[in-house]
């Protein structure tokens, strides 16, 4: 095929999510700790959240953070085949510099994978960011001391405190990027040197301010961060809000969200919100999606058109499981957290109450 046409097939299918049929891929319904590997619809996971596509080495595989038994499934999604690449089950901190499979994790919100291969998690209860080694399957702490708190910019980042640490997002140059909610800031930490700095946010729960230079200035209750490009994109559960920044000038835009709860679709910035708590974007960053998940539902942004539509789930009063096999709009949902977006088209959604990973189909 045509790169052109490849590309082609690509565009219509993100931007026939609307139309998309859901399913299930991975987990029972249950939440009680299961097996460590098996068919990934045989297999319990306990209230998943961040979720994160990679492809290295001919493979797709779907990393899922399983917050109730503090582990984290890698899935082939060529097979259907999981296994957990980190944590035991059990709840604490211990096993740095061991393997990540017998390490303890303290609630795993979000995964995200480097170029490299290495893996990072950032642990909310645990205050921590933890890196596993591509190579050699070996934990490390990136930064946070385990202690919540606010402290440390300007040294290593192991010696900072974090307060409720959510997501994480790199940038491909050496920049991992952190939403430290509890502190309402987003802390950055050079991988290369280890030091970590406030590029936004002051501690002060206040709105931030459109288009000014975020660093020094407020930024209420950052929950999800992800990097297209040069391109920061957040989601703000407090300020029920999708915001932009620029990581050359640090530069903040406001894309949605008028700022107050509710469940409104239209006009981008008139547009309602409900706590969202994660977001992704297509890679011209053309498109965002959104988990809004007090109105238990995923909405997409149209960033030329400045709309915002609703694609999956059937709204704040629908909440519970179902719909699989039909229109994605028309689904329930339960509380769902994480989102990510395959080269196809497809999002993958952390259903975490419904204690199931669930795919959204293009339709066509």
């Amino acid at each position: 095929m045509r790169a052109t046409a490849f590309v082609s097939l690509l565009l219509l299918a993100a931007g026939s999510a609307s139309a998309g049929v859901i399913e299930t891929i991975a987990g029972t319904g249950e939440s009680s700790l299961g097996a460590s590997r098996g068919p990934a619809l045989e297999l319990n996971i306990g209230q998943p959240f961040g979720v994160e596509i990679a492809e290295r080495g001919g493979t797709t595989s779907l990393y899922v953070t399983e917050v109730e038994n503090h582990r984290v499934f890698r899935i082939d999604l060529s097979s259907g085949e999981a296994r957990v690449i980190a944590g035991t089950g059990e709840q604490g901190f211990g096993g740095d510099g061991g393997l990540a499979a017998e390490a303890l994790l303290n609630e795993p919100y979000e995964v995200r994978i480097a170029a490299n291969g290495d893996i990072f998690i950032v642990e909310m209860v645990g205050a921590r960011v933890r890196r596993i080694d591509a190579t050699m399957g070996t934990i490390s702490t990136v930064a946070g001391t385990g202690e919540q708190g606010y402290g440390g910019d300007g040294g290593p980042a192991t010696t900072a405190q974090l307060n409720r640490p959510h997501s994480i997002a790199l940038d491909g140059r050496g920049g991992l990027y952190v939403a430290d909610i509890g502190n309402h800031r987003i802390r950055r930490v050079d991988l290369a040197s280890g030091l970590i700095e406030t590029i936004a946010g002051t501690g002060e729960k206040a709105p931030p301010v459109d288009t000014s230079v975020a660093t020094g200035r407020p930024m209420l209750g950052p929950r999800a961060l992800h990097i297209v490009g040069d391109k920061l994109w957040i989601a703000l559960r407090e300020g029920h809000s999708v915001w932009r920044m620029d990581l050359t000038t640090r530069v903040l835009t406001h894309v949605a969200g008028s700022g107050d709860q509710g469940h409104r679709d239209g006009a981008a910035k008139q547009a309602t919100f409900n706590g969202p708590k994660g977001i992704v974007s297509s890679d011209d960053g053309s498109r965002v999606w959104v988990v809004d998940t007090e109105n238990q539902c995923i909405r997409e942004i149209d960033v030329a058109a400045e709309t915002v539509s609703t694609v999956a789930g059937s709204g704040p009063e629908s909440i519970g499981f179902g719909g699989d096999g039909g229109p994605a709009a028309g689904a329930k949902m339960g509380r769902p957290h994480g989102i990510t977006v395959h080269s196809d088209g497809a999002l993958y959604i952390g259903d975490t109450n419904n204690h199931r990973v669930r795919r959204v189909l293009p339709g066509g």
